[in-house]
């Protein structure tokens, strides 16, 4: 079973980065995936996530500039972010639980994180 995230980098305030995900080895369209990032020094926190059934959450700040998006085809969980402000900057980390929470979260599935960093 194994996670991988790509798409970061460095991007100017107000600008927009697209992240990936790919899962392999396992059937994640049963899945609930979600986006977390953790910035230095901070907890690692949600950004959003989506259900099996498509069921979206956003934490507040990603509403109205982040989209989160699947492909069960794929096995690809999206992650379109505009409107991009320094606090964004963080490792940007895909999860897949069986549930959506924070508890079974941590207990999931997760890549090893892509960089994105909001800066001039």
């Amino acid at each position: 079973v194994q996670l991988v995230e790509s798409g970061g980098g460095l991007v100017q305030p107000g600008g927009s980065l697209s992240l990936s995900c790919v899962g392999s080895g396992d059937d994640y369209s049963t899945y609930c995936m979600g986006w977390f990032r953790q910035a230095p020094g901070k907890e690692r926190e949600e950004v959003a996530h989506i259900d099996d059934d498509g069921t979206i959450v956003y934490e507040e700040s990603a509403k109205g500039r982040f989209a989160i998006s699947r492909d069960n085809a794929k096995g690809t969980l999206y992650l379109q972010m505009s409107s991009l402000k320094p606090e964004d900057s963080g490792t940007y980390y895909c999860a897949a639980s069986p549930v959506c929470g924070t508890v079974a979260f941590r207990s999931g599935y997760w890549g090893p994180g892509t960089q994105v960093t909001v800066s001039s």
